[in-house]
């Protein structure tokens, strides 16, 4: 739930929270003040009954009668004038106040007594509860259909304060990972000054950092490359010149696998998603993967291995040499650990708007935690001890990651029937060929 969403409601709930008391506190006060009012207009209408011209002897008038209103006059022990519905004893009557059930229904009663009458005074006490009511509503009906015009007013205003914080958002939101320029707008509001200070201090540091990772490998890569080269024309001369012996052969295959690792470090420095976007365009994957196993296939035939490639083709738009990169990796990796006369099985389908390149392989597999740590850099699972005995830099994963990131694809690892790894990558959006 967003800030200006919570704020709102928080508001709100006090407001309708605050009005609903009000009215507990507007009922309370307009009931005792209501039977302050009805018992003084209670002693007003007794007064009045005890100054009629009524006499025992001659024939009592009858008042005009009011449902809201009951009476009993009393003189002498005798009943000169009354409700039909009022119809107790003056036995029955206390002087002053009190309620009683009458005609069915809860009564408050006055009685007032002098020398010569007794008047009885009684009304309903629903007329009370309706008079506490109306003028209950009366104040607060002008409140409550006010609620939805302060919700109104609540919104606005607290967007309106919420607005930088907005914008400040959005333009994140907005931002390219590599974008590390400093946000440079001015504000007022002293809460979003010191956030911006910090983000664009930030926003530094990480660009050094970055910066400093991105090219320190790929320079010290370039700056490898040379003397390598120099090595290998020196080693090659010896060979010429002397003949093979064990101490070249180990230095060759040193030389070769230092090499390897600076063109991993030089690959891993290139493949930046916003640097191959831009010059995507359609690519068959059936084709680029038929031309990788081609590549590879002096590799396979020395192992004795058995591959397959099953599926329809499909288009994606992509650039060639991140994709043979990735799939050329991937395939290396199941050379690599499918043992002598083992199978690998590369399959192209389709499922629903995914299309997925998957590969399976008949090695010893690997565990959960060597899949969570694959793709750390120069990571390699059992390292150099491995039963494969084969030799690597640790970095062919974390390449695929980057070129998985570079078309926003996703990747799966998980167990093959074939006894070993399989690994899927699923793309989104690609064309059906």
């Amino acid at each position: 739930m967003s800030i200006r969403k919570r704020l709102t409601l928080i508001l709100l709930s006090m407001m309708v929270l605050t009005c609903f008391l009000a009215l507990v506190k507007g009922y309370q006060k307009s009931m005792s003040h209501g039977e302050q009012l009805l018992d003084s207009e209670l002693k007003v209408v007794a007064g009045v009954l005890m100054q009629q011209p009524l006499s025992i002897n001659a024939m009592a008038p009858k008042m005009q009668e009011s449902a809201q209103l009951l009476y009993q006059i009393w003189q002498a022990g005798e009943l000169l004038s009354g409700s039909d519905e009022l119809n107790l004893d003056l036995s029955q009557y206390q002087a002053g106040f009190q309620t009683l059930n009458i005609a069915g229904q809860r009564m408050r009663v006055f009685v007032f007594v002098t020398s010569l009458r007794t008047v009885v005074v009684a009304e309903p006490i629903a007329k009370r509860f309706e008079l506490a009511e109306a003028v209950i509503l009366s104040a607060m009906l002008p409140m409550l259909w006010a609620v939805p015009l302060l919700a109104l007013f609540i919104s606005f205003f607290v967007k309106y304060a919420l607005a930088p914080l907005t914008r400040l958002s959005k333009q994140l939101a907005l931002r390219q990972a590599n974008d590390f320029t400093a946000i440079n707008w001015q504000v007022t509001d002293e809460e979003i000054k010191p956030v911006i200070s910090r983000l664009n201090d930030l926003f530094k540091r990480v660009e050094t950092a970055y910066l400093r990772e991105r090219f320190f490998a790929s320079d010290a890569a370039h700056e490898l490359r040379t003397p390598l080269s120099s090595l290998k024309i020196n080693v090659h001369n010896l060979a010429a010149q002397q003949g093979d012996n064990q101490e070249l052969q180990a230095m060759t295959q040193g030389i070769n696998r230092l090499s390897n690792i600076v063109e991993q470090m030089l690959i891993l420095g290139r493949t930046q998603p916003e640097q191959w976007q831009k010059q995507f365009k359609e690519q068959s994957l059936l084709a680029i993967t038929r031309e990788v196993v081609s590549q590879l296939y002096e590799k396979i035939e020395a192992k004795n291995h058995t591959i397959s490639l099953e599926g329809d083709d499909f288009i994606i738009n992509g650039d060639e040499f991140t994709l043979v990169t990735l799939i050329s990796n991937l395939l290396s990796n199941a050379i690599k650990y499918a043992p002598a006369n083992g199978q690998i099985k590369i399959t192209l389908k389709q499922m629903h708007k995914q299309r997925i390149w998957q590969i399976e392989d008949s090695g010893p597999g690997m565990t959960d935690d060597q899949k969570q740590r694959i793709f750390n850099r120069f990571y390699r699972v059992g390292g150099d001890q491995h039963p494969s005995g084969e030799q690597g830099a640790g970095l062919g994963m974390a390449i695929v990651q980057h070129i998985i990131a570079i078309y926003r694809a996703e990747i799966h690892l998980t167990d093959s029937d074939l006894g070993g790894l399989k690994v899927q990558v699923v793309f989104a959006g690609a064309k059906c060929d």
